[in-house]
């Protein structure tokens, strides 16, 4: 793709994560337009000032941080399996990293040591699918490869979920129900912002530095190390940074399913498959579309609201259906 092209798309996500920040801004119990909303962030004189500044810009933030770095562990994820139906929640990354959550949360752990714990699970949760599925993504992968793949994440993702309910059943009953909201996905107590924001800036440059190599990495292992690229530190690089993104984005809101899918296959049908405008594209449509649906889950039944892991999902799982039918090749009967 040219290099003009390339950056008027870049530019065209970032416009469009900037907008959903001021729509999202501008919903709430008190409607209104994006620029009242733009003006109520900087006036302090501003009836609306103290809403959308402290209310509604760190939920805001909080939503951007944590589906940026979901898209970013898709992308890794999808380069390092080679699998393009590669995302934290279907393979059970993120159920690593809430089961390691609770635990933490369980010892009233401070919210430092609940991120640390979140990337520990996570990394936990990535290396014992890597362990399971070596054969499956390492050399010329055999026939079948995406399905085993798959269902190893599944059963993973089973398997978190299960040790999840019998921790969830030891809880007492006053902890209960804030714990079981935040597990399905929750922006509304949102903490941990800062040190999420710290940990994609990171993840996202670390990784940009590797994207030529993960370009290579593509194509299969044998290519990338005979253009001399060293696979195994790579793919180590790669286990890490997806850890981190996916324990940081956990930290913040819980398990919110899909972005890690969505995200990157939107980026790349607009400019391909090149790691190095992918990886920051996927984070601006990923940090935009948790955004809307964050927003989609505080206004659709107001005053109640909605975990925003719901939404994500029920926008998620028919997409994740239909890349599974046509990279698995189901037939039609």
């Amino acid at each position: 793709m040219p290099r003009q092209r390339t950056l008027a798309m870049l530019c065209a996500f970032a416009l469009l994560a900037l907008i959903c920040v001021l729509f999202s801004a501008a919903l709430g119990s008190a409607t209104s337009s994006p620029s009242d909303a733009l003006r109520a962030l900087f006036d302090g004189d501003h009836p609306a000032h103290g809403v959308v500044l402290h209310l509604r810009m760190p939920r805001i933030a909080a939503g951007f941080a944590v589906g940026a770095l979901l898209a970013v562990a898709g992308c890794l994820l999808q380069v390092l399996l080679r699998n393009p139906l590669a995302e934290p929640y279907v393979l059970g990354v993120s159920g690593g990293a809430a089961f390691a959550a609770m635990l933490a949360l369980s010892f009233l752990a401070n919210a430092l040591f609940v991120t640390v714990a979140c990337a520990m699970g996570a990394g936990a949760s990535l290396c014992l699918l890597l362990l399971l599925t070596h054969r499956e993504f390492s050399g010329r992968a055999p026939q079948g490869a995406s399905e085993r793949l798959l269902l190893a994440g599944v059963m993973l993702a089973a398997l978190w979920g299960a040790l999840i309910a019998l921790g969830l059943s030891l809880v007492p009953g006053a902890r209960l129900q804030p714990l079981i909201f935040w597990l399905m996905g929750d922006l509304g107590g949102a903490s941990n912002i800062g040190v999420a924001g710290l940990i994609l800036v990171a993840v996202l440059a670390l990784a940009l530095r590797d994207a030529r190599a993960l370009n290579l990495l593509a194509r299969g292992e044998e290519h990338a190390f005979a253009l001399g690229v060293s696979v195994g530190a790579l793919k180590l690089r790669a286990v890490i940074f997806a850890a981190l993104a996916s324990g940081a984005a956990v930290s913040v809101a819980g398990t919110v399913g899909f972005v890690g899918l969505l995200a990157p296959h939107l980026a790349r049908l607009a400019l391909g498959n090149d790691q190095r405008v992918l990886l920051p594209a996927s984070a601006l449509f990923g940090g935009a579309f948790v955004v809307l649906c964050d927003t989609l889950a505080r206004i659709v039944i107001a005053p109640q609201q909605l975990p925003v892991g719901a939404v994500t999902a029920l926008l998620g799982a028919p997409l994740f259906l239909f890349l599974l039918r046509r990279v698995a090749g189901w037939s039609s009967n």
